[in-house]
């Protein structure tokens, strides 16, 4: 018998699990794929909003605040990769100051700090690379931007050390109400390998969330799936734009955003296209073309030809356009985490601090005076200096031993990724926690090599190693018997 299980290991799920943690009790997470962050958490645009956007008064406004306030110490705490960038909202057209301006008084309603409307110079000042067509824009210096496999990650682990257990490919098939042993009422979650029992659940289920929430509450609620488009462009255009550039909605759409990463690529997008498909990530020409026009209102030559890859993300959109958060009326100790779309990023750790303590009061949960609220990430040879990177090497040869020459990533760091906790089985796995295949040839080159890896580290054959797990095989058949 569990205290909690928490459906879903996206960022949500696992700020949760991480939060939870702190209490003590037994705890779990269900999620359906391979890994950690598989569904939205891994494609969105990995941007920490100010909270200037969101309805005053919303919990998306509430939360983004709170949790984008939290993600400088958290990612001290769980060694992450976190940047305090600021953004920029473009007005194309002097009629779009207006805009700017209600923009402006909606964040300082929300207690967003710094927010400040700044000419054409100004806005040159702040960034060089911006276009002739821009005429004004909001500055928010609080804005950033984030690694978000690194922060999923990082809370996983953390929760899994302070004793959370991970079930993965563990899809939830039903949740019902049943008798514990004392007679007390309790949750069954049923997925494919069995059922547990549990005092309570926490529904973190990404675009899942509603189907979650159905099953148990006579007061349904609906999620439609919204696809976003976006473009990557190689870590040799870092450093043309500084900030996160948004535009402000006007005479030719809402706009798209251009923004550094974390990691000194350059990213563009999303599209926003509502869909029936809560898998529908294939990307469309459609969208890239309209990514690349409306990118084209704000930068005169955006280097669009160093694009390396595209993707396209899915966010949980409910028609109210807020989170659903709380125990379910209906329901007893059944908690939605859902509808968790932008910002919801940026309010990940808030949302995972409230959950958690709403689960522990309901519980009667008590602080774990043994909990550990740090973490240390995967080595990073690159960090060091050169006398401490021979010393690493002399130590440990295989940190000396490139394998992913677009991003310099080595056989140290792969085995790490593979071998520490909730270690990674697959090539996605890698790519999200070391960043192998990530660069500008994708894995053409590395990809082989990695396999092997995973297949030493999970004793395997390397023809069983998967792309993203479930039936994702690289290699499909041999055109000759190995030796």
């Amino acid at each position: 018998m569990y205290d909690a299980v928490i459906i879903g290991a996206g960022i949500s799920g696992c700020a949760i699990a991480r939060f939870l943690s702190a209490y003590q009790g037994s705890f779990c997470v269900m999620e359906r794929s391979e890994d950690v962050c598989t569904g939205t958490s891994k494609a969105n645009s990995a941007i920490i909003h100010a909270g200037f956007d969101a309805a005053h008064g919303s919990l998306m406004a509430k939360y983004n605040l709170i949790g984008a306030n939290m993600y400088p110490q958290l990612a001290k705490d769980l060694d992450f990769p976190y940047k305090n960038n600021g953004s920029l909202v473009l007005a194309l057209h002097e009629e779009d100051i207006p805009k700017l301006e209600a923009l402006k008084e909606n964040g300082e309603k929300n207690g967003v700090k710094g927010l400040e409307i700044v000419d054409r110079a100004r806005l040159k000042e702040l960034e060089p690379a911006i276009g002739h067509v821009p005429v004004a824009a909001l500055y928010a210096p609080t804005a950033g931007i984030v690694c978000p496999f690194g922060a999923t990650i990082a809370f996983a682990e953390n929760a899994a050390e302070n004793g959370v257990r991970f079930h993965f490919d563990s899809e939830v098939k039903g949740i019902t109400r049943a008798e514990d042993e004392n007679g007390e009422v309790c949750w069954v979650v049923q997925t494919q390998h069995g059922s547990v029992r549990t005092r309570a659940v926490i529904n973190a289920a990404g675009l899942y969330a509603d189907v979650m929430h159905n099953m148990v509450s006579a007061d349904k609620i609906t999620l439609v799936p919204r696809r976003g488009d976006y473009l990557l462009l190689d870590r040799r255009t870092g450093g043309y734009v500084k900030h996160t550039v948004f535009q402000v909605p006007g005479k030719f759409g809402k706009g798209v955003l251009v923004s550094p990463t974390v990691h000194g690529n350059t990213i563009v997008g999303p599209t926003a296209e509502d869909i029936d498909d809560r898998e529908g990530v294939d990307t469309t020409a459609e969208g890239f073309a309209d990514l690349m026009e409306k990118a084209g209102h704000a930068f005169d030559d955006l280097p669009l030809r160093d694009v390396i890859t595209s993707f396209a993300g899915l966010r949980a959109h409910e028609a109210k356009h807020d989170f659903i958060l709380g125990e379910v009326k209906d329901a007893p100790h059944f908690f939605d985490c859902a509808g968790i779309e932008s910002p919801g990023l940026s309010a990940a750790p808030a949302l995972g601090q409230e959950i958690a303590r709403e689960v522990a009061e309901a519980l009667g949960l008590q602080p774990d005076p043994d909990f550990k609220p740090t973490r240390k990430g995967i080595l990073d040879p690159k960090k060091l200096s050169e006398e401490e990177l021979a010393a690493l090497i002399k130590e440990k040869p295989e940190y000396g031993r490139i394998v992913c020459r677009c991003e310099q990533v080595t056989e140290g760091e792969i085995k790490d990724a593979l071998t520490r906790m909730l270690g990674a089985k697959s090539l996605d796995g890698v790519k999200r926690r070391v960043r192998a295949g990530m660069g500008r040839c994708q894995g053409g080159f590395c990809s082989p090599r990695v396999m092997d890896l995973i297949a030493e580290a999970w004793d395997m054959d390397v023809a069983d190693v998967t792309k993203s797990g479930g039936k994702s095989r690289i290699i499909v058949g041999m055109t000759k018997d190995r030796v």
